[in-house]
């Protein structure tokens, strides 16, 4: 079988003849060359073709091709460092495979909502396919770190009977003769019991979160990567996030600078992301807010505002930790140096894209936990399995929550949730 050649491999191809298949991205003309903008999924490439070097036929195919026409292209790769990718083909011959006819998205500017509206063909412009380029990266990046570490991938259910933190922010449905359950908000709390039968595991994939909120950090169909350890404490669980996003954009630095570059991100600013991360306590936190002049209440979770402020003292991730136990989910741990505080953290990205990674050490004595589950009227039948963890061989353990489309804005340096997913799921849009 004839290898498949691909824009990404011409490299190892200068000087010789190869057939590619792919889209027209753009073209140019004049009355003696045509120059057809092929992509393939793996890259651009510019197509010349002279009117000498082919039959009449393919010279006037290549006059009308329109934006986004399947077509096979053959002729020589030559070196040229002036065009994109630093390749060019003189072809000898072009063949259509599938027309395009009044492409809706031209080179022109559009409006969001129509390009929201058109996402299925959005997904086609060089900067969207560099956005999942990246995401691709950082989610292959998030399993090589886990993998080299001894971590088991760990699949919870997407139909759970109960909220894993106890909120109204879920997607109901009739569960057969069952009564009610629910799209997972969450895959911790199977994790945990992940890690009592294997030590370290991680989860990776969506959930959902039926929250009416309008901004651009909120997606109601994410995906989320959560760890979960077996013996580890709260710093424990501190350093594991600090490592892992630093190997993480270190791998989109040196994998996906064309991708970078396209979308004209900064990247001294991610050069920057390396350890030791800054750590900064709740009550230190609500201190330096207060000084700027913001008014803050201890007691009270960090708002978008607070966390724009916070992070902004900082070019790395900073890691907020401890905050009010009241303010928190139930499972959290309390610090044993004070009671009113949770053992958790909250790790917020620099140039104000806020929340990343939430975590914490969880309670691991039975009574305490059953206490808590008590307090926040949760139905303890229901956690009943969840109990059990703390019943039969109990160990202290932490694990954290990092959702994957923040982390790909903070990364692309973007402005809005909706462009780091294929499809996204917003309250007022579940389309196309």
């Amino acid at each position: 079988m004839k290898p498949e050649i691909y824009i990404k491999d011409l490299s190892k191809h200068v000087g010789k003849e190869v057939t590619l298949k792919g889209w027209l991205y753009n073209k140019r003309a004049s009355k003696k060359v045509k120059f057809l903008i092929l992509r393939d999924g793996t890259g651009y490439l510019q197509c010349v073709v002279f009117v000498g070097n082919v039959t009449d036929e393919v010279f006037a195919l290549a006059d009308n091709v329109s934006q986004e026409t399947a077509f096979e292209v053959t002729g020589i790769i030559k070196e040229d460092t002036r065009q994109v990718g630093g390749f060019e083909l003189d072809a000898t011959d072009v063949k259509l495979i599938g027309e395009s006819e009044d492409y809706p998205i031209t080179p022109k500017d559009h409006g969001i909502e129509f390009l929201i509206d058109n996402r299925h063909l959005w997904l086609r412009s060089k900067r969207q396919v560099a956005i999942m380029k990246i995401r691709h990266r950082i989610a292959k990046s998030i399993r090589d770190f886990f993998d080299s570490r001894d971590f088991t991938l760990f699949d919870p259910p997407i139909i759970t009977p109960n909220a894993s933190e106890g909120t109204s922010t879920l997607f109901e449905m009739e569960y057969f003769d069952l009564g009610k359950a629910y799209l997972t908000q969450s895959g911790q709390l199977y994790a945990e019991a992940g890690a009592m039968a294997l030590g370290k595991v991680y989860t990776f994939g969506p959930t959902f979160r039926a929250e009416k909120s309008k901004t651009r950090r909120h997606l109601t169909e994410f995906w989320m990567v959560e760890p979960e350890m077996a013996f580890y404490n709260l710093d424990d669980d501190m350093d594991l996030a600090e490592e892992m996003l630093e190997y993480i954009v270190k791998s989109v630095l040196k994998d996906n600078k064309a991708e970078l570059e396209i979308l004209e991100r900064d990247i001294s600013k991610l050069e920057k992301i390396e350890r030791p991360f800054p750590r900064l306590s709740y009550s230190d936190a609500i201190e330096m807010l207060k000084e700027e002049g913001h008014d803050v209440e201890w007691g009270k979770d960090l708002g978008a505002a607070d966390e724009t402020i916070i992070s902004s003292k900082y070019d790395k991730p900073v890691m907020v930790h401890r905050y009010p136990a009241e303010s928190k989910a139930f499972y959290m741990k309390r610090d044993p140096e004070n009671e009113k505080l949770a053992l958790c953290v909250d790790v917020l990205a620099p140039e104000g894209y806020g929340e990343i990674i939430g975590g914490s050490q969880r309670e691991d004595d039975y009574n305490k936990l059953l206490g808590r589950i008590n307090e926040h009227k949760l139905p303890v039948d229901f956690f009943k399995w969840y109990l059990d963890l703390r019943k039969y061989g109990s160990v202290p353990h932490s694990g954290f929550g990092l959702g994957l489309e923040r982390t790909v804005t903070w990364i692309c340096g973007i402005d809005h949730l909706r462009e780091t997913i294929p499809f996204p799921r917003m309250i007022y849009r579940n389309t196309p």
